[in-house]
């Protein structure tokens, strides 16, 4: 396996990927998959400032981790948010720990405090894999979406990657 920066040619992998969380699963909360271009338009737009990650196993991309903004308000600029995601042969093979554990460390590397994690209720895989990674329950939010014809749940989760300073600097923007 091989860790890397992704790349706008990953872009198509990415999203067949993410096409199952999407069209079988509550664990993404959108009703449709979204286009190439819409897709590439997220990524490009998420990459001027976050890290993006994806795992290639014998020249195939499995998986993808990346952080995002997590509130609006410049007060909140030291915090992301972070998503991964699995093709289903990969899970269990610590694909995903190697992921996570490489896009902490470049956020950390940023100036980055604290990450974030929302995950369906019903998404049992996700929530163990949060709570193994050092994540900890912040709060449930109760029937806050509804897909597949029924109201879920979301959990919010939280990790602090270092102490916070008495005066911080700004994190820099992530630069390949």
């Amino acid at each position: 396996m091989q860790l890397r920066l992704a790349d706008v040619r990953d872009v198509p992998a990415m999203l067949e990927i993410y096409r199952p969380y999407v069209e079988c699963s509550t664990a993404s909360f959108e009703y449709e998959t979204p286009s190439l271009q819409e897709f590439t338009a997220r990524f490009e737009a998420i990459t001027t400032r976050y890290p993006w990650l994806v795992a290639e196993c014998d020249g195939r991309v499995v998986g993808y981790a990346y952080a995002s903004r997590a509130f609006e308000r410049t007060a909140y600029q030291w915090d992301a948010d972070v998503s991964i995601y699995l093709c289903k042969e990969a899970h269990g093979q610590g694909i995903g720990r190697a992921l996570y554990q490489r896009l902490e460390q470049l956020l950390q590397e940023c100036g980055y405090c604290t990450l974030y994690a929302l995950i369906t209720g019903e998404n049992t895989g996700s929530l163990a894999f949060h709570k193994a990674m050092g994540y900890t329950y912040l709060a449930t939010f109760p029937a806050t979406g509804y897909k597949s014809g029924r109201w879920l749940d979301v959990h919010w989760y939280e990790k602090a990657l270092c102490e916070k300073p008495a005066d911080p600097r700004p994190p820099r923007a992530f630069r390949r």
